[in-house]
C-alpha cells in the first residue's frame, strides 16, 4: 500500500488501485517541484495519477524557477516543469524554446496568476459602484478611507505605488497603509471580512485568503501593455493607469521527453486547474492543517469530474475504482 492509498483511505476513499505492473509501463518521469504551495499540490496530484494510472516511476525534484531552467539547459532534466511562472523566467526560458529544448504544454492554472485590487463581495453587493476604481475614489468612506498596500520589496509594491501616483489616490482621502509583511496584509483582510467591515487593497491568487474569503476585484480599467511595463519601474516619471494582467503559469517539458512519452505528454497538456479551485484547495489545507499529499488526496476525492477528463482510456480503467 503506497502513501496515497493510505491518505485516501484516511478520507474514506480506500480503493484497490492498479499496480505499476498492471498499468502501462511509462518508465521514469522527473518533475520539478517548485517551492510554493500551489506547485506542490499540483505535483503531488500528478505523481499519484502517473504512478497509479499510467504506471510511471515518478521523481519529484525540489526546485525553483531559475534553478529548474538552468538544470534543463545544462542537463536536459527534469523532464517536466509545472507551475512555471513565465513572467519570472526572463530570457532564459525563451532561449530554451528557441533552441528547441523545451515546449509549452498548457496553462496549468487558468486564467493564471491573478493580481489586482479587491474589496469584500458583501461590500460590492451593498455598493455596486465600488467595483470600479472611479466608484471607490468617489466614495472613500465606504472602503474605510484606506488602501492596503503590498509590503516593501515586493514587485506588487512598485506597481501599486505607481498606480497610487497615477490615480492621485490619496487626494481623494484614501490613506495608503504599507504593510510590513504578507502575513499582516492577509490578516487585515481576514479581520475585516470576519467582522463584515470595509477593506480595500492588493492581493493575488492562488492563495489561501483568496480561497477562504469571497472577494470582488475592483476594475482599474483596461490592461495596457506599455503602461503596465512602466508601472513595474520604480523610477517611471509619468505612470499611467493599467489593469493588472493575468500572469501565465505553465507546464513545459523537454522536447526529448515529449517525443519519447506521447501519452504522458497528452496528460500534462490536459492537466489544468482553475485558479479559483487552487485557491479553494489551499484554503482547505489551511483550515485542516493538511499536508500537500493530503490536499492532493482531497482533490482526488472531491474533484473527480475535473481530473477524470485528463486521463486516457487505460489510465481511466486503472483508476476506475476511485472514479466510482
Amino acid at each position: 500500500m503506497n502513501r496515497f492509498t493510505r491518505l485516501l483511505g484516511a478520507t474514506a476513499l480506500a480503493f484497490p488501485f492498479a499496480s505499476a505492473a498492471q498499468a502501462q509501463d511509462c518508465g521514469e518521469v522527473s518533475i520539478a517541484q517548485m517551492n510554493w504551495a500551489a506547485a506542490k499540490v499540483t505535483t503531488e496530484v500528478a505523481q499519484f495519477i502517473l504512478e497509479e494510472g499510467y504506471g510511471c516511476d515518478v521523481t519529484l525534484v525540489p526546485s525553483d524557477t531559475v534553478p529548474a531552467i538552468a538544470s534543463v539547459a545544462e542537463n536536459g532534466e527534469p523532464d517536466v516543469i509545472t507551475n512555471f511562472w513565465l513572467n519570472s523566467a526572463g530570457e532564459a526560458y525563451d532561449k530554451l524554446e528557441e533552441q528547441g529544448k523545451v515546449q509549452r504544454l498548457t496553462s496549468v492554472l487558468e486564467p493564471g496568476g491573478v493580481e489586482g485590487w479587491w474589496i469584500p463581495t458583501y461590500l460590492a453587493e451593498a455598493h455596486p459602484e465600488l467595483t470600479t476604481i472611479e466608484g471607490v475614489m468617489n466614495n472613500p468612506e465606504l472602503v474605510g478611507n484606506q488602501f492596503n498596500n503590498c509590503p516593501d520589496g515586493w514587485g506588487c509594491r512598485v506597481v501599486s505605488d505607481n498606480l497610487v501616483r497615477a490615480l492621485d489616490l490619496e487626494a481623494t482621502g484614501i490613506k495608503v497603509f504599507n504593510h510590513g509583511s504578507g502575513e499582516t496584509l492577509a490578516t487585515s483582510m481576514g479581520a475585516a471580512v470576519n467582522d463584515q467591515e470595509p477593506w480595500f487593497g492588493y492581493y493575488w491568487g492562488p492563495t489561501v485568503p483568496m480561497g477562504k474569503y469571497d472577494m470582488t476585484r475592483v476594475s482599474l480599467g483596461d490592461y495596457n501593455e506599455e503602461a503596465f511595463a512602466n508601472l513595474q519601474n520604480p523610477d517611471t516619471p509619468d505612470p499611467q493607469v493599467s489593469e493588472f494582467p493575468a500572469a501565465p503559469i505553465l507546464t513545459a517539458a523537454t522536447t526529448d521527453f515529449i517525443e519519447s512519452n506521447p501519452e504522458v505528454t497528452e496528460f500534462f497538456t490536459k492537466m489544468s486547474f482553475q485558479t479559483s479551485t487552487m485557491s479553494a484547495l489551499l484554503a482547505w489545507a489551511d483550515a485542516n492543517n493538511a499536508s500537500y499529499e493530503e490536499t492532493a488526496a482531497y482533490f482526488l476525492g472531491t474533484y473527480k469530474d475535473q481530473w477524470s477528463q485528463w486521463l486516457n482510456d487505460s489510465a481511466r480503467e486503472n483508476l476506475a475504482a476511485l472514479l466510482q
